[in-house]
C-alpha cells in the first residue's frame, strides 16, 4: 500500500472504531444525521442516476450506500481495514451494489490507471491526511472532463476549535475524543489553492452549522467551522 500520504495512527483510530459505523445513535450519530444534507447537496448539482462515483475515505459506507440508493455506479476506497470489512457486510446485508477497496488513492490508480469517474466525492476526509492537497491532485486525474467533485472538511480558527473539538469531543460528546487533530484543519483559502493547483474550478462553497440544543444540522453560509466544496474539471 501506498504509505507517502497516509497517517497511520489516524488509520489505527478508525480501525478500532469500525464496528460503530451503522449505529445510528453511537459515535458516527453526526454522519446519519448529516448525510442527507451532503447526499441532498451532491445530487442537486450532479445528477447522480446511472453515473460513475468514487466516495474517496469512504469510511463505513453511509454515503456511498446512500448515492448508490439514487442510481449512482458507486466504487468506494478507504485505507482501515477493518472500516472497508463493515463496510462490505453493511452492503451485502442490505443488498447494495456498492464496490469496496481497501487501499489510498494513489494505489487505487496504479492498479486501475483507465479508470475514470463522473463524480468524486472526498468528505471528512481531507483532515485526516499528511498532504490534503496532493490528495486533491491525485483525485483530479481520474475525475472526466466537466466532471464534479466534492469536498468537506473543518475550517481551522478559534471558533472552530471550540465547536468541532472542544464541544464536540468533550462537552456534548458527539464525536469520541481525538477524532480531529486542530493542526489540520484546513482554512477555505488553502483548500480554495488545492483545487486551483489541482487545475479544478471551484463552484460553490456552503457551510453546515449545528444546534445542540434542538439537536438540528442544516447547510447555510456560515463557513466558519464545518464547510463543503463543489468543483468541477473543465474540458480541454
Amino acid at each position: 500500500m501506498n504509505i507517502k500520504n497516509l497517517d497511520h495512527d489516524e488509520v489505527k483510530k478508525f480501525d478500532d472504531l469500525a464496528a460503530k459505523w451503522w449505529d445510528p445513535d453511537g459515535e458516527f450519530k453526526p454522519l446519519h444525521q448529516i448525510n442527507p444534507l451532503r447526499v441532498g447537496f451532491i445530487n442537486e448539482r450532479a445528477n447522480l442516476e446511472g453515473i460513475k462515483v468514487l466516495d474517496v475515505g469512504c469510511g463505513g459506507g453511509i454515503l456511498a450506500e446512500a448515492l448508490n440508493k439514487l442510481g449512482a455506479q458507486v466504487t468506494g476506497i478507504d485505507a482501515s481495514e477493518q472500516t472497508i470489512g463493515v463496510a462490505q457486510n453493511h452492503s451485502n446485508a442490505v443488498g447494495s451494489d456498492v464496490s469496496y477497496y481497501q487501499t489510498t488513492i494513489e494505489e487505487f490508480i496504479a492498479n486501475k490507471p483507465e479508470e475514470k469517474f463522473d463524480v468524486i466525492t472526498c468528505l471528512e476526509m481531507l483532515e485526516h491526511v499528511p498532504s490534503p492537497g496532493e490528495i486533491i491532485k491525485t483525485c483530479s486525474t481520474i475525475l472526466k472532463d466537466d466532471g464534479d467533485i466534492f469536498f468537506s472538511t473543518i475550517n481551522r480558527n478559534p471558533r472552530s476549535y471550540l465547536f468541532a473539538i472542544v464541544g464536540a469531543e468533550y462537552i456534548l460528546n458527539l464525536l469520541p475524543k481525538g477524532t480531529h487533530d486542530y493542526q489540520k484543519f484546513i482554512k477555505p483559502s488553502e483548500l480554495a489553492k488545492w483545487i486551483r493547483d489541482a487545475r479544478l474550478s471551484q463552484i460553490e462553497t456552503i457551510g453546515l452549522s449545528y444546534n445542540p440544543i434542538t439537536d438540528n444540522y442544516w447547510l447555510g453560509k456560515d463557513i466558519q467551522v464545518n464547510y463543503m466544496v463543489h468543483a468541477k474539471k473543465e474540458a480541454n
